[in-house]
């Protein structure tokens, strides 16, 4: 099923949670009947043929039509009009398949925490004040970066505390201001004392509905870890998703103090918990799994779990090094993921892409651990096949979403052009993406966001990181926490 975009439906819109969008809307361009061609002196297909040279992509309404050679597709559709350049790069919108934009206040902050502590001095103190604006506002700061750096879908797990009123529905409308595909989930916990259950349920329901609301976003059910849920929670969870969601998103293998609990607590590792009370029943993304033994990658294998690799928080929290060649050596899909913007902390795809494979290699010794050709299918159509997705997004080929970025051949990065898997891997940065399209809309034009006021947004955020680092007491972290 290919991926549409328009108008939220879902709520009415209120200035005071839609302070940022500027009147400008999409670019002024309007596809002809006959669609656009986006052309490229390569187009990476991460399909077969893998590269077309001097190519273009043929695209109407939210789907793309034909791919091939831009003198073909030109006479075959003269009253198409033409975007991109004879030098520019195109390729399929990257698949973020991890990340928070529960996080986006509070980037820069905490580098000296390994992950458990992370999670106890800063991700719990900010939790219970997060709401539906600093929601919406979040994702706004973050999808900007996304966009920016050429991500088309992103796979989103919002943690905060259950509240009375829901608060994630502040992510779907942020994404739909942005244009910005998402999977949508809630990382579900009552491992603290008091923790409200129904009304952590009753979060997973109105993200639910504000997902079904949307033209952009599909819900999963979120579990933080298997070590944040009792194991009546986990089994309900479980339940959940096999009945209301488009599949689960989860935290697996992070980090060994995490199995080193469940092995003490429930006597067997977190994959093995998993596969053994159902949960890999429903389609399963598994972040991180770092610390694997070779019995949790059969079961990974075997129940078609995809893994979201996330090199740059794993390097800043100490958490280990991702085994990305057993894994795919095994069949498993591996995607690349940003993770949150607390523990990265930018939002840049084309970091992670380059950091993973430079990871791997320093890792092994090996300079064909990971290969850029390997990489931009894990940022594109494998990252789509980790989700499950891969069918309607992730490479171009005739019948799938218009999900594409333009990389600007103009750039001084981008001059000489040897290989052009390893120029966009190695070379490319945030400064040479030209155009972002999403479903057929153009959301980055010229290397300039549409339809967001950047500045306004800025500002807007300070106000809310301010309050956010007093509330959750940060002062021992945070200058904004101790500021007037």
């Amino acid at each position: 099923m290919a991926w549409g975009i328009g108008a939220n439906p879902m709520t009415e819109r209120s200035d005071r949670l839609h302070p940022t969008m500027s009147s400008k809307g999409d670019a002024p361009l309007r596809q002809p009947d006959a669609g656009l061609l986006i052309r490229g002196k390569y187009v990476l297909t991460a399909s077969e043929p893998e590269m077309i040279s001097d190519g273009a992509v043929r695209v109407v309404g939210d789907t793309i039509r034909d791919v091939g050679s831009f003198a073909d597709l030109s006479s075959r559709f003269p009253s198409c009009a033409v975007l991109g350049g004879p030098n520019d790069i195109v390729t399929p919108g990257f698949i973020n398949t991890h990340g928070h934009f529960s996080e986006a206040l509070v980037t820069g902050i905490g580098e000296n925490f390994a992950l458990g502590d992370w999670l106890r001095g800063l991700i719990d103190a900010v939790a219970p004040h997060l709401d539906r604006e600093s929601a919406f506002i979040s994702t706004l700061l973050g999808g900007v970066q996304m966009l920016r750096t050429g991500i088309t879908l992103t796979n989103d797990m919002f943690v905060s505390d259950p509240r009375t009123t829901s608060v994630t529905p502040g992510v779907v409308q942020g994404l739909e201001e942005l244009g910005l595909k998402g999977i949508v989930s809630y990382g579900a916990s009552d491992r603290r004392p008091g923790t409200p259950v129904e009304d952590v349920f009753a979060e997973h329901a109105a993200l639910r509905e504000a997902a079904a609301a949307s033209t952009l976003c599909r819900f999963r059910v979120g579990i933080a870890t298997v070590a944040a849920q009792s194991p009546s929670m986990f089994a309900r969870s479980v339940d959940l998703a096999s009945s209301n969601a488009d599949g689960i998103h989860i935290h697996l293998h992070e980090s060994r103090e995490e199995i080193e609990f469940i092995q003490e607590s429930r006597h067997t590792s977190p994959i093995a918990y998993c596969a053994q009370n159902g949960l890999f029943a429903s389609p399963t993304l598994a972040a991180h799994c770092v610390w694997l033994g070779d019995a949790d990658i059969r079961l990974l294998a075997s129940h078609g779990v995809g893994v979201a690799y996330n090199p740059v928080s794993n390097m800043i929290l100490a958490s280990g090094v991702c085994p990305v060649s057993r894994l795919r050596g095994s069949g498993i899909n591996v995607g690349i993921g940003v993770d949150g913007p607390a523990s990265n902390d930018r939002q840049d795809m084309l970091e992670a892409i380059k950091t993973g494979v430079l990871l791997q290699r320093l890792d092994q010794l090996d300079p064909a651990a990971l290969t850029a050709r390997e990489a931009f299918r894990m940022a594109t159509i494998e990252g789509a096949a980790a989700l499950h997705l891969d069918t309607a997004v992730g490479s171009l080929e005739p019948g799938k979403a218009a999900d594409l970025v333009v990389f600007d051949g103009g750039s001084p990065a981008l001059a000489n052009v040897h290989d052009p898997f390893q120029t966009i891997v190695y070379c490319a940065g945030p400064r040479e993406v030209k155009d972002v399209w999403v479903a057929g809309r153009r959301r980055v034009a010229d290397g300039e966001l549409l339809g967001v006021d950047v500045p306004a947004l800025v500002r807007e955020s300070r106000k809310l990181a301010h309050c956010l680092a007093q509330r959750a007491g940060l002062g021992a972290l945070s200058l904004l926490a101790t500021s007037n």
